[in-house]
């Protein structure tokens, strides 16, 4: 009975990842890379959920789980377009709260989209995504959405 239900599981696991072909730094984020609107009012809630305590152990145990992965199969060199995705997400979360932004990777060709709430935000965005192994080149178009109040 167990491994039918590991085997459901993964099955469920896999048609959802396969489903989601880019990564969000928040859930208002962008649907799509065209898709660039922004509610100012909501900038401050963002970044309050990305500072949250629950959101920051998440950020962690997403990173600490891929490179046990890895290790595991012994793939620490090659990343999938997932996991760039995945990876520069979280770097650009952890270090950007306020951002609603869209990931998406190909080959190493990594494309962020979305909203930051001023112009120092938006100029760390690529070289905070060149950290990440497996990305060789970084293009950025995002709007300045301040937040209500500023």
């Amino acid at each position: 009975m167990r491994k039918v239900t590991g085997i459901i599981l993964s099955g469920v696991l896999a048609i959802v990842a396969a489903g989601c072909d880019y990564a969000r730094t928040s859930a208002d984020a962008p649907d799509t890379l065209t898709d660039g609107t922004e509610d100012p009012a909501r900038v401050q809630e963002t970044k309050e959920d990305a500072q949250s305590e629950i959101r920051q152990d998440q950020l962690t145990s997403d990173i600490r789980a891929r490179e046990q992965r890895n290790e595991v199969f012994g793939e620490e060199d090659i990343r999938a377009d997932s996991d760039i995705e995945s990876e520069v997400r979280a770097k650009l979360e952890a270090n950007i709260p306020r951002s609603k932004l869209t990931v998406e990777a190909e080959d190493g060709n990594v494309v962020i989209v979305g909203t930051v709430p001023n112009e120092r935000e938006a100029e760390t965005i690529e070289p905070l995504a060149h950290e990440i192994e497996g990305v060789d080149s970084v293009q950025v178009d995002v709007n300045i959405v301040p937040p209500v109040g500023s």
